[in-house]
């Protein structure tokens, strides 16, 4: 399994990026290698949000509707006030409330790689594709 980061989920979307030859091949890649992707609805909303700011509502809408093929983590009010925490241990400029509960979810799930281009998850000490 492999976390999936809205860093990674844009630039797959946007040709533009300059991660985006990056992106799809290492998605290609682990699609191949018949692993699955997780991510929680925080990263849903997030990526929703900057694909419809940055590329349209139509990408947005593409992206929800193709998410369905993803294990999804639903954040309740207990992941929620435990990423809150997080958010406060850590300290960080620049690391997001979204941040915190993706690393949560996915030491929770025993999950240690991610798809992602936020230096921010092998600082936390998950292997990035």
């Amino acid at each position: 399994m492999t976390f999936l980061d809205t860093s990674a989920i844009y630039a797959l979307a946007d040709k533009t990026d300059p991660n985006h030859a990056t992106a799809y091949n290492k998605f290609q890649i682990i699609l191949k290698s018949g692993e699955t992707f997780l991510l929680h609805n925080y990263v849903l909303v997030e990526s929703a949000a900057l694909l419809r700011a940055r590329l349209g509502f139509p990408s947005a809408i593409l992206f929800l509707r193709n998410a369905k093929s993803f294990e999804v983590e639903w954040v309740d009010q207990d992941l929620h006030e435990e990423a809150e925490k997080e958010l406060e241990r850590i300290g960080k400029r620049g690391i997001s409330l979204v941040d915190c509960a993706s690393f949560i979810v996915m030491r929770k799930r025993g999950v240690g790689k991610v798809l992602a281009f936020d230096p921010d998850f092998s600082d936390q000490g998950f292997t990035t594709y």
